[in-house]
């Protein structure tokens, strides 16, 4: 049903998330790195840049019930209920996300065997552009030119909040612990149709 209207995605709180967790499917967008960090209880993991590929998946589980998409904060699960609803697809999102839900005391899981602590991604990129912001003004020191690194890394943070998008968020979910191997993207379609 592509190039009809997007409606706003419908949100719920996490308080109101809590009280019908059991009758949601619930599908975690963030990196698998963030999932393992700590997700709602019972939640799947479909990175956001993934989506598409779980379209037939996801469809069959809104047929059997309401979807709530999760983040840490609500953005990314916005736009993956917009990509959805573009797919004839309803999906709820969950208002202010796991920071949300955490703030409120509830319960997370974390996958079994999860040896790591992951970081989630808005401190991935606080410490990616960081460092790159310290390393342009220490090598300006040197050689000016590099102060253009510091430059670039500040404008590109205005943009990303002018905007609401991160691209520096997109290369940081490239990297091999952000990324989901294709078995686990398997199973979890498996485990979302039962």
């Amino acid at each position: 049903m592509k190039g009809t209207p997007v409606p706003s995605p419908t949100a719920l709180t996490a308080d109101q998330a809590r009280q019908r967790l059991d009758e949601l499917a619930v599908v975690d967008v963030r990196t698998p790195g963030e999932f393992a960090a700590g997700h709602l209880p019972g939640a799947h993991n479909i990175p956001l840049e993934r989506l598409t590929e779980a379209l037939p998946a996801l469809r069959a589980a809104a047929a059997r019930g309401e979807l709530l998409l999760v983040c840490a904060s609500g953005n990314r699960s916005a736009r993956a209920c917009a990509t959805l609803a573009e797919n004839g697809v309803p999906a709820a999102t969950l208002t202010g996300g796991t920071t949300a839900w955490t703030q409120r005391g509830y319960d997370v899981e974390h996958p079994q065997g999860t040896p790591r602590t992951a970081w989630a991604m808005e401190r991935q990129v606080r410490l990616a552009a960081g460092s790159l912001v310290l390393t342009g003004l220490a090598l300006g020191l040197l050689w000016p030119y590099a102060l253009w690194l510091s430059a670039a890394i500040a404008g590109g943070l205005v943009f990303s909040a002018l905007t609401d998008t991160c691209g520096m968020a997109r290369v940081l979910a490239r990297l091999p612990h952000n990324r989901p191997r294709d078995a686990d993207l398997d199973a979890t379609l498996v485990a979302l149709n039962r």
